[in-house]
């Protein structure tokens, strides 16, 4: 079963007093760099988010390098070219999607790119939103099959 790790659940991985911690770290800790994936784009966000975290002491650049270095031991890194990545702008224009959601719609390009079959995100409602192809593959750890 592919999936694609959105960073919704990839932070909390990193973060144990999140709420999403422990589902989340059970669905990283399965999965297997052959067909589990995450965009290129939300390793920034991963680091951004980690090292802006209102904690003390904070998470600082070395510690989230660490969870970088982690999620790329584990996961396949996907990108897009500049044709994919103005093609999906194009059609968020096309349809008015505008402001932060074309983030959510590169990442969920992302996806449908290495045909995965679940996208892993407690978003739900940012990636639903983008039709049908990518709404039926949107999926929280928690409804993530027994067999994962």
């Amino acid at each position: 079963m592919s999936v694609l790790f959105d960073s919704s659940v990839l932070v909390p991985v990193f973060y144990a007093d999140h709420i999403h911690h422990e589902p989340s770290a059970q669905a990283f800790l399965a999965a297997r760099k052959d067909d589990s994936f995450c965009a290129l784009r939300s390793l920034g966000e991963i680091y951004a988010t980690l090292t802006g975290l209102p904690l003390r002491p904070r998470i600082v650049g070395p510690e989230a390098m660490t969870a970088i270095r982690e999620i790329r031991k584990r996961l396949t890194v996907v990108s897009l070219s500049d044709e994919e990545y103005v093609a999906t702008l194009q059609e968020l224009s096309n349809v008015g999607i505008v402001g932060g959601a074309a983030y959510d719609a590169l990442i969920a390009r992302c996806a449908l790119k290495m045909d995965a079959e679940i996208i892993l995100t407690w978003n739900v409602k940012h990636f639903v939103r983008f039709g049908e192809v990518t709404a039926r593959r949107v999926r929280t750890p928690l409804e993530l099959p027994a067999n994962f």
